[in-house]
């Protein structure tokens, strides 16, 4: 076993399994990378404030520009402009160009569905 491995982990494995070196090495196989970690956590800091989830139910109709968007969160343009940029660099929200309008999509419906999830989480009783 990896001499990193602490000497209870290795007494552990030892006990629990016949092949303890190869049940670490598939154990070390599951440690997820790092890119995928941080783009995760972003994901979910970006879904952590409630102005935010609020352009994203909003957006569920369809797209909307950032003045309407505006009025949504009754919040300063300059409130508005900063949580847009928080959800288009994690590709929650993408833009279109129209004239001098910017329009505001959801990316990916995916984030819907966890959306629609957390409410279900939130939802239950113990």
């Amino acid at each position: 076993m990896s001499e990193s491995t602490p000497e209870s982990t290795r007494q552990t494995l030892n006990r629990l399994y016949d092949n303890p070196e190869d049940r670490l090495t598939s154990l070390t196989e599951l440690t997820a990378d790092d890119t995928e970690i941080q783009t995760t956590q972003a994901v979910f800091k970006a879904l952590s404030n409630e102005y935010r989830i609020q352009i994203l139910e909003a957006l569920r109709d369809g797209e909307l520009c950032a003045c309407e968007i505006q009025v949504v969160l009754d919040a300063p343009q300059s409130t508005v402009a900063s949580h847009l940029r928080e959800l288009k660099d994690t590709d929650l929200v993408n833009t279109r160009r129209q004239g001098k309008w910017t329009y505001y999509r959801i990316g990916d419906t995916a984030v819907l569905q966890l959306l629609d999830i957390a409410d279900a989480l939130g939802g239950k009783t113990a």
